[in-house]
């Protein structure tokens, strides 16, 4: 499969809400309710999409699919769960004050 240079945005609406779009697309070719929800998109950053690529929060498969299928992808903010599973476990000599 060949690689798709693919641009990042961020929403201002809520915190680590991001979308995917193929570079040749215009944001304007989505849903009006799309951009509603998500607020005025700010570019962040353009690479090229391979399916085997590392990504740090989505599977690269998943994401080179949805932009040859929807044209779009949209990573959703990781749940309160995700966020504690990321931190790191206490120091040994904190892990017994109970």
């Amino acid at each position: 499969m060949k690689p798709i240079i693919v641009s990042t945005y961020k929403s201002p609406k809520k915190a680590e809400l991001y979308l995917f779009l193929p570079k040749e697309s215009a944001l304007d070719s989505l849903a009006d309710e799309l951009l509603v929800m998500f607020g005025e998109p700010e570019h962040i950053i353009d690479f090229d999409l391979t399916p085997d690529r590392k990504m740090p929060r989505c599977d690269a498969a998943q994401l080179y699919e949805a932009l040859q299928t929807k044209g779009y992808f949209m990573q959703m903010p990781p749940s309160e769960v995700e966020k504690i599973s990321d931190m790191p476990a206490p120091p040994p000599h904190l892990d017994n004050i109970f």
